[in-house]
């Protein structure tokens, strides 16, 4: 007989049968805030699917079921070959209640940031190697690259700040990392998007890299926790 395991309370718990929220409900959440943030109006023309994959940094697959849901539901118009198109006005709670969600969790994920970031890059300045610098400053390459390219460099910030916490050797917060990738990535993108922010925030990276690089662990928690302030201001 399989028993439900026992919890902190020395009581038997069923396992949680509570559903995760597909990728692409959240991503369909993040294009109603993103209609709210920028007051598109009935007729307005949205990113295309490609440029939405890449602001958002998931896949177009992704995207592609988001903008159908949103479809279904008469928000969006889909006409192939022109473009995806405002068809009515999300409802103002469901709107504003996307909204809203997004800024209270960016918050709290700031705070988990500023505790985990910091810590790490201090770390990482004291026992970073010739190969996890390399990666560091390759990432940022690849950051500038997009954002050379009309990107906003989501990809190149995800791998910098995996390289840096690669690089302060502690599993256990690197365990905590990966447990917030998820949201992480929404406060990124959140920055990210933010008009004429993807170069401040690679200067911002680049502070970090010479600081860990160099072996100085205030300048580079310094350097970290200027970046997350950043990331936490929405303007």
């Amino acid at each position: 007989m399989v028993r439900a395991p026992r919890g902190a309370d020395g009581a038997r718990h069923a396992p949680s049968t509570a559903p995760r929220t597909a990728l692409y409900e959240r991503v369909a959440d993040w294009l109603l805030a993103y209609v709210a943030e920028r007051g598109l109006a009935v007729g307005d023309r949205l990113p295309t699917e490609r440029a939405l994959a890449e602001r958002f940094d998931v896949s177009r697959a992704s995207v592609r079921e988001a903008l159908a849901a949103l479809q279904a539901q008469g928000v969006l118009e889909i006409r192939h070959g022109d473009g995806i198109y405002l068809r009515h006005r999300p409802e103002e709670r469901l709107a504003l209640e996307a909204l809203l969600v997004k800024r209270r969790r960016l918050s709290e994920v700031i705070e988990a940031r500023s505790v985990l970031e910091v810590t790490l890059a201090g770390m990482a300045a004291r026992r970073r190697t010739h190969a996890d610098i390399r990666r560091i400053w390759l990432a940022l390459d690849l950051m500038d690259a997009d954002i050379a390219a009309g990107g906003i460099g989501a990809e190149g910030d995800r791998h910098f700040h995996a390289a840096v916490t690669a690089a302060a050797r502690n599993p256990l917060l690197a365990e905590l990392m990966n447990y917030l990738a998820g949201l992480i990535h929404e406060s990124r993108i959140a920055s990210l998007s933010q008009p004429g922010r993807p170069p401040r925030s690679s200067r911002q990276h680049r502070a970090i890299a010479s600081a860990i690089e160099a072996g100085d662990p205030h300048e580079a928690r310094a350097a970290m926790q200027a970046h997350i302030d950043l990331v936490g201001n929405l303007g």
